[in-house]
């Protein structure tokens, strides 16, 4: 107290300058709540500002687009051909309906008839369920491969037919030149070096008119052939192709054979003069068989006394194919007495040929028949008087029987003026063609 009164001076200084700090701290108090408030109103203002610009409807943008679900993939099936199978059967199997593989069948005859089918072949079915998890569904097609160069292809329609297609697989073809020399027969030596046995057959072919390929090949001949090898685009083998220039050296004697082809004859073969390798007859209807008998007296097998053979005999496995010596028409076919079964073929006003029994005829075989030189026309077998399978061969002259080893057979067609002309540029291109595979698969020698 005394302190107070003795210094009221600084007491009431001190007094107000705390009332002007508690008046300076409630301003700033209230400025600061106004401040906030302010601030606060402002936003809340502007919100209702942002809110009232809203359109007081829905602004609609274009509408979702909804993708279907994708279709299940077809259902394909491939089936192969057994023994006894028909079209018919494989289709059922995979899957279609005995009416609709009857439609889609029918619709190919034109194309391929369905009697073609062979054992092995492979069949493609494609079917098209209509939701997902099925295992089957409505026949839309099939394919098949009847060769390496083509499809076939039986689409189903829009209308509920079928369509055909046949499409054609082109083949890239090389020269292919295989050579050899002869040591025990023409069949190992062949083998040996590489030649097909396919084109082994056609060689043998070729010269069948001129060549009796169990007597006329010695030691030491020689064999030079060059064939076509076909090949798909990727390189995989397809076939082997035609012969395009064939050589048989037999007894030192050069043999040379040429492809031609013309627009009216179609594919023949001659020689460096343009002569035919093709003859009237051929000296033996039949492969790989060897002769048994031949022309002239003999003792009888069966009969045991000597009697006149007028014919030759080619021992064969039973079922070998026989093939029409040469063009013409069938004037018998059916059983012959001691001949069995026997076909007789007449081929000009001059030449006809018998042949002897035979196991059975070729299905469509038969008197008036026509035939052409090569066909196949039945098969080795031993009706009639026969002690075994074997084919009794004759060839007639004005009706009666020569000895057919013996027979000088006409030459076939002789290419002369423009066409021989033609055949002389297109044998020195294959020539060429000949030098460039100079040095084929090396040349081996077989053994006997």
């Amino acid at each position: 107290m005394n302190f107070l009164k003795r210094h009221k001076s600084i007491a009431v200084q001190i007094v107000g300058v705390i009332a002007i700090a508690v008046m300076f701290g409630v301003g700033l108090t209230t400025y600061l709540n106004n401040t906030q408030v302010t601030k606060t109103s402002a936003a809340e203002k502007s919100h209702q500002e942002k809110k009232i610009v809203l359109p007081a409807s829905a602004v609609f943008g274009p509408a979702p687009v909804f993708e279907p679900p994708p279709s299940p993939p077809a259902i394909i099936r491939t089936v192969k051909a057994g023994p006894g199978d028909t079209f018919m059967k494989l289709l059922v199997k995979a899957g279609t309906d005995r009416a609709t593989a009857h439609s889609a069948i029918r619709s190919m005859r034109k194309t391929f008839h369905p009697r073609r089918l062979k054992r092995g072949q492979e069949i493609t079915v494609t079917l098209k369920p209509k939701s997902w998890g099925v295992k089957t569904g409505p026949f839309i097609g099939f394919s098949f491969n009847p060769s390496v160069e083509e499809t076939i292809k039986v689409s189903r329609t829009a209308q509920d037919r079928f369509s055909v297609e046949k499409i054609k697989r082109l083949l890239d073809r090389q020269d292919v030149r295989v050579s050899g020399s002869i040591q025990s027969s023409l069949y190992v030596a062949a083998t040996k070096a590489g030649l097909p046995a396919s084109t082994l057959v056609d060689l043998i072919r070729l010269y069948s008119w001129d060549v009796d390929f169990q007597r006329d090949i010695q030691k030491n001949d020689k064999f030079d052939v060059m064939v076509e090898r076909l090949h798909q685009k990727n390189g995989d083998f397809a076939r082997w192709g035609n012969i395009l220039y064939a050589e048989l050296v037999l007894s030192g004697k050069s043999m040379r054979l040429f492809r031609y082809e013309s627009k009216r004859h179609g594919v023949e073969y001659f020689d460096e003069r343009g002569r035919s390798a093709q003859k009237a007859l051929m000296k033996t209807p039949i492969n790989g068989a060897r002769l048994s008998s031949r022309y002239g007296k003999r003792r009888h097998p069966i009969l045991g006394y000597t009697k006149m053979h007028r014919g030759i005999d080619f021992a064969a496995p039973r079922g070998t194919p026989i093939y029409a010596a040469g063009n013409g028409v069938v004037t018998y076919a059916g059983r012959k007495g001691a001949y069995g079964k026997y076909i007789r073929i007449r081929h000009n006003g001059r030449y006809a040929t018998a042949y002897a029994h035979l196991r059975g005829f070729k299905r469509g075989i038969r008197r008036g028949r026509r035939v052409t030189q090569g066909q196949v026309i039945g098969y080795v077998g031993s009706t009639g008087r026969s002690t075994g399978p074997h084919l009794h061969y004759e060839i007639l002259v004005n009706g009666r029987q020569i000895n057919p080893l013996k027979l000088r057979l006409p030459s076939g067609r002789k290419l002369k003026g423009q066409e021989l002309r033609r055949f002389a540029k297109m044998r020195e291109r294959l020539e060429g063609r000949l030098a460039a595979r100079k040095s084929p698969s090396k040349t081996r020698v077989t053994s006997r």
